[in-house]
């Protein structure tokens, strides 16, 4: 058996394994699906009703922004994962079996993407009972879903990297937190990136988030009457824009985190 054949052979082994004692543990949905419902509800009747969108539904705006951003938020739980493993020693369990080093971080992420589907379900649920509608044809909604699912699968990638560089498990939510914030939220995820001042205004539209919301929006069929997307090439071919930033963020962040694990269980 060849060494990508192996790779891929116990990445499905230990992605069942993953799945399994995640859906064990329904706590982790839970948990992954309070803070965003918090956001979209607080988004939606609170500050909502302070944002003059021009006859448009606000709520229908800012619930694929608060989708973009549960992505986000779910895909830090790799991180925390991979990082409480190293300091449990359960990474050690996993050295001294004869499998493939690049299986377990397939595992954990592939594992992971599966809450990421379920906590995904939850949220446009949410969005639905909030006046959220997807008006887009039905391929198109399955395609938006779909770029959803494979920024948060990227995003988990580079969560898992980040796992393996910090030291302490506990440190991982303070980093995320500082890094998901500015994402979101200087972005078109909560209001249009014309309205922020100049420079913000540049850092929103080209932000891969905000590529991410744009498609989603168009596949939706979420963009307001008569909003004309920024001359920016991002926001103008949104969908290709997402799919390059998550090609782009595999390229360099897979390699990456399977380099730092190896040389984590090397020592």
């Amino acid at each position: 058996m060849n060494v990508v054949t192996s790779a891929i052979s116990d990445g499905l082994t230990l992605s069942k394994r993953s799945i399994l004692k995640n859906l064990r543990n329904p706590d982790i949905v839970v948990f992954s699906s309070a803070a965003p419902i918090a956001f979209a509800l607080l988004f939606g009747f609170v500050f909502g009703s302070a944002i003059d969108m021009k006859g448009a539904n606000y709520r229908e705006f800012m619930i694929v922004g608060i989708l973009a951003q549960t992505m986000l938020m779910t895909a830090s739980n790799t991180g925390a994962g991979v990082a409480y493993d190293m300091k449990q020693g359960l990474v050690d369990r996993f050295r001294s079996l004869p499998i493939s080093q690049a299986a377990v971080l397939v595992g954990r992420t592939n594992g992971d993407a599966v809450n990421n589907v379920i906590v995904m379900i939850l949220m446009s649920i949410t969005g639905l009972l909030m006046g959220w509608r997807i008006r887009g044809s039905f391929l198109d909604a399955v395609l938006g879903y779909l770029l959803l699912f494979l920024f948060a699968y990227a995003a988990s990638w580079i969560t898992a990297a980040i796992g393996l560089t910090i030291k302490s498990p506990e440190v991982l939510g303070n980093i995320m937190l500082m890094v998901l914030l500015p994402l979101t939220f200087i972005s078109n995820s909560f209001v249009p990136s014309e309205v922020l001042p100049p420079a913000l205004r540049v850092v929103a539209d080209w932000n891969p988030v905000s590529a991410v919301v744009e498609a989603c929006r168009q596949l939706f069929g979420n963009i307001p009457p008569g909003r004309v997307a920024p001359d920016v090439l991002p926001l103008q071919y949104p969908i290709t824009a997402s799919l390059l930033w998550v090609a782009l963020i595999l390229a360099i962040f897979v390699p990456l985190a399977i380099r730092r694990y190896t040389k984590a269980v090397s020592k």
